[in-house]
């Protein structure tokens, strides 16, 4: 196994322990759960970088990273509604955009076809990343009239979700309508 599949398999072991803390009831347990996603998210980055300029992307790799990348994400905002530090509906928005681009994509990577991600899709991930784990380090919960940089982040990464998973369906509605299915 080469070292971007071990970082992608680092994320995965990752998260049990960064969601055990986040349910341990001491002090500062819940910083120290969005330190641990934080590491978590940096191996993504890291990962894909080391895979691309070393030439070692490998079919484990594409499938095993957006796996890990999805778990890590899903795991954090479960953590956050069972807080109480996130609405339940935001965490259904970014999951369900989530399973349905990730739907998507795997129709079209069947038909042969691929969608890259788009920069507002890296944004996305990029901006869910810092809101999730700011939102571990604040003390109090998720409110659209406190303008905490958490808070604020979180907005940001919302309106990125939809945007990018509105982007994805165009694209890939256009790919289905060229290639009738």
């Amino acid at each position: 196994m080469n070292l971007p599949n071990r970082l992608t398999l680092l994320r995965v072991l990752l998260v049990p322990l960064f969601v055990a803390v986040a349910y341990w009831q001491v002090p500062y347990g819940a910083r120290l759960a969005g330190a641990l996603f934080l590491l978590a998210a940096l191996t993504d980055g890291l990962d894909g970088y080391l895979a691309r300029k070393r030439r070692m992307v490998t079919r484990l790799g594409k499938l095993m990273d957006p796996l890990a990348d999805k778990l890590l994400v899903c795991a954090a905002l479960v953590s956050l509604v069972e807080m109480h530090r996130l609405p339940g509906w935001v965490a259904m928005i970014i999951i369900g955009r989530e399973l349905a681009v990730t739907g998507l994509r795997s129709f079209l990577s069947r038909e042969g076809e691929v969608l890259e991600a788009s920069l507002t899709a890296k944004l996305k991930t990029a901006c869910q990343v810092v809101a999730l784990a700011a939102l571990f380090w604040q003390e109090s919960p998720f409110s659209w009239h406190d303008p905490t940089p958490a808070n604020l982040a979180l907005m940001a990464a919302l309106l990125l979700t939809l945007l990018s998973g509105w982007d994805y369906f165009r694209r890939g509605w256009a790919v289905i309508k060229k290639g009738g299915y």
